[in-house]
């Protein structure tokens, strides 16, 4: 067999070679033309899963060249099973899971806006986008974030640092072209690499979230400022993307509701096809991950527990706190728990572990003047139900968490469990809490869906040219 192989490999290339030589060579070219021959048809006595073995041990290059040694063996190379095995196995790195892949290159490989339905995308060929993806360029990706930026390479498997938000960076005071250009120099200092090596993707956190003329003022004005800093540094594309959006994309949905728990606020955001649903109304609460952590403070404080800083409260929220399923059962537990906090020592919470993330539903806990997180939901779910944008509601029936806090042990059930018993049975049935499906860094692996699409960057980033000419200038935040 392996000499069956190698004789192959020798027609091959005796083809390519005798497309440059001379016309004096022919029958020398005929006679290795009939060994070739001779030897394919040793392969037909092979049986067919055996040569898929053989190919797919070759590897994906070696079952490309296969492709060009006759029809027979082009028909099972270009096998769609055999491309998702090399997809699968080749390719772990960029992207572990393969039903991520699948979303990917199904929904957002024609860029935005996306196919409003599955069922009008066009038959794939895997071998096609093997190829293709070995071409993409990779790209810087920023998750802007609201409490914290996250930054890397596309191509790896997790971002690679952290650094504070451009909302919140340098001197808040100056113009907001200064502190873009700071923040982004900083950044691709810290990376080392030259901005025009890349294209980027941006992850924006979701503000102004009206859909009056002075809210949209404010994000056109935002977004062209974050356009031309980039390009004035030398970006040679850039896809800007609210960070709702990518999370959704993360949890492979293009439609449905995400809540956000950002650093001071929690969003709860409609998405129809990738696109955010203004119109239908954007909620906000004004409780985020700050007010979290503050209130966990004030329960230590109460219980004479000491602490030297409020990173070690924050740790101790990520690492013991959670979300009780019924607020007035777990009273009545023992819910000890300890952790060891690096630097000073263990520590000990009981009732402060379910009572800090209580707040999310009942404000009032903690002092704060506003709707549940369950009620802003229907609230929106009902706005969504009213609007009748498609002829089925189960668009909006599916809750994506994103955010750092929304990590919290326990919120999503509590959250479908208050949803089921707020909403009418019309409306709550079907609907889905999915917790967040990459942590705290869930938008940043949507923007890597992204990043390493087939098609990537053409029919997602913008140039400084199409800028200029504000042919993009309508993205999806």
């Amino acid at each position: 067999m392996t000499t069956l192989i190698r004789k192959v490999w020798e027609s091959v290339s005796s083809r390519k070679g005798s497309n440059t030589e001379s016309t004096s060579s022919s029958s020398s070219s005929s006679s290795l033309a009939t060994s070739s021959t001779a030897c394919l048809g040793a392969f037909d006595r092979v049986p067919t899963d055996l040569l898929m073995q053989i190919v797919r041990l070759v590897g994906p290059k070696e079952a490309a060249k296969l492709s060009a040694v006759c029809k027979a063996w082009r028909c099972l190379v270009s096998d769609n099973e055999l491309w998702i095995f090399f997809l699968q196995n080749q390719k772990k790195q960029e992207e572990p899971h393969w039903d991520s892949f699948l979303f990917s290159e199904t929904h957002l490989r024609s860029g935005y806006p996306l196919q409003p339905f599955w069922s009008q995308m066009p038959q794939l060929s895997f071998m096609a986008i093997y190829g293709q993806r070995e071409q993409v360029p990779g790209s810087v990706i920023i998750d802007g974030g609201s409490g914290y930026c996250k930054f890397g390479w596309s191509k790896y498997a997790c971002p690679s640092g952290r650094s504070a938000t451009f909302l919140e960076f340098g001197n808040v005071e100056s113009p907001m072209y200064s502190r873009l250009r700071h923040f982004f120099v900083t950044i691709y200092s810290r990376m080392q690499v030259k901005p025009s090596s890349q294209p980027v993707v941006l992850s924006i956190p979701i503000c102004h979230y009206d859909d009056t003329e002075s809210a949209k003022a404010s994000r056109r004005q935002l977004k062209e400022a974050i356009y031309k800093v980039l390009f004035d540094i030398n970006v040679p594309a850039v896809c800007a993307i609210n960070q709702a959006t990518l999370a959704l994309f993360a949890a492979r949905r293009t439609s449905g509701i995400v809540v956000n728990i950002g650093f001071q606020v929690t969003s709860i955001v409609p998405i129809l096809n990738g696109k955010v649903m203004r119109k239908v109304g954007v909620e906000v609460m004004g409780l985020g991950a700050l007010k979290l952590t503050g209130f966990l403070r004030e329960l230590m404080q109460q219980n004479n527990i000491g602490f030297e800083s409020l990173y070690t409260v924050r740790t101790l929220k990520e690492n013991l706190c959670y979300v009780a399923a019924d607020y007035e059962a777990e009273l009545s537990k023992n819910t000890q728990a300890s952790f060891e906090a690096t630097g000073e020592g263990w520590f000990t919470l009981s009732k402060e572990r379910f009572q800090t993330g209580e707040i999310l539903f009942q404000p009032r806990l903690a002092g704060v003047r506003t709707m549940g997180l369950h009620q802003a939901v229907a609230l929106c779910m009902d706005h969504c139900h009213s609007a009748e944008l498609t002829d089925d509601d189960a668009w909006f029936k599916t809750v994506v968490l994103s955010g750092g806090s929304a990590c919290l042990p326990g919120l999503a059930g509590r959250l479908e469990k208050e949803l089921h018993g707020l909403l009418p049975p019309s409306v709550s049935k079907g609907i889905t809490v999915i917790p967040p499906p990459y942590g705290a860094d869930t938008a940043w692996f949507g923007a890597k869906l992204i990043s390493n699409v087939s098609t990537f960057p053409g029919p997602w980033c913008m140039t400084r040219k199409q800028f200029r000419q504000k042919s993009k200038a309508k993205l999806m935040w």
